[in-house]
């Protein structure tokens, strides 16, 4: 099949960059899926659904509109042709996500739009189950790891303009997110079999991108 880079690990491990920086290398494109099913939870939240009610949730799963850009340099997320890059990145939808996304009418309505653009090939994907549930199929797959305060650090950084996220509130939000991702019952967070672990603590961001290219090749 063509190339498929599956990335997958829990917040803050630098999925994104290291991705992003993957699929520009290799001149391959990108997806995001974490940022659908924000995407999926802005608009939740916009419209009044109560996101802890799995039913409800439930209901509303086909409404919105969500289109996702693959431009590893310019990645876009769409909701009803509204661009909603920077407001599915705030503290609610965050701490909202993984109430929505542990909704089984949500996986599955997100994974089918993920697998079409996927099916072209050539892409960078990341998530929490693209190596297990997704794209078991990839041929790279690779679960970034990094240690809690690191990870921490990295988002309370992203929300450095919010000034209740301290590096100590982010890493409680954080724990308790990393703790429903991976309990949860539709397609938890877990290390796919197969896929290589990378901890990033202690690698610069150049380090990871040229680990994770060197996989890829050994694959051409």
């Amino acid at each position: 099949m063509p190339l498929v880079i599956a990335m997958d690990g829990p917040s803050g491990s630098g999925k994104s960059s290291a991705s992003k920086g993957v699929a520009r290398t290799l001149g391959l494109r990108y997806l995001d899926t974490g940022a659908m099913y924000r995407a999926m939870t802005w608009w939740m939240l916009e419209n009044g659904v109560p996101v802890e009610d799995g039913a409800a949730v439930a209901a509303r799963a086909q409404d919105p509109v969500i289109e996702s850009g693959t431009d590893p340099a310019a990645p876009t997320i769409m909701v009803d042709g509204t661009d909603v890059s920077g407001p599915i990145r705030t503290r609610a939808v965050t701490n909202a996500v993984s109430a929505v996304s542990s909704v089984p009418a949500v996986r599955a309505r997100l994974v089918e739009l993920q697998r079409e653009i996927i099916g072209a090939g050539g892409i960078v994907v990341e998530g929490r189950d693209i190596g297990t549930a997704v794209a078991p199929e990839a041929p790279v797959k690779v679960f970034l790891t990094a240690s809690a305060e690191v990870r921490a650090a990295r988002r309370a950084k992203d929300l450095a303009a919010d000034p209740g996220a301290s590096v100590t509130v982010t890493r409680a939000e954080q724990e308790r997110r990393d703790r429903l991702d991976s309990t949860r019952k539709a397609s938890p967070l877990a290390k796919a079999a197969g896929a290589h672990e990378i901890d990033s603590t202690g690698l610069s961001l150049d380090e990871v991108i040229e680990a994770v290219v060197r996989l890829a090749k050994e694959h051409e």
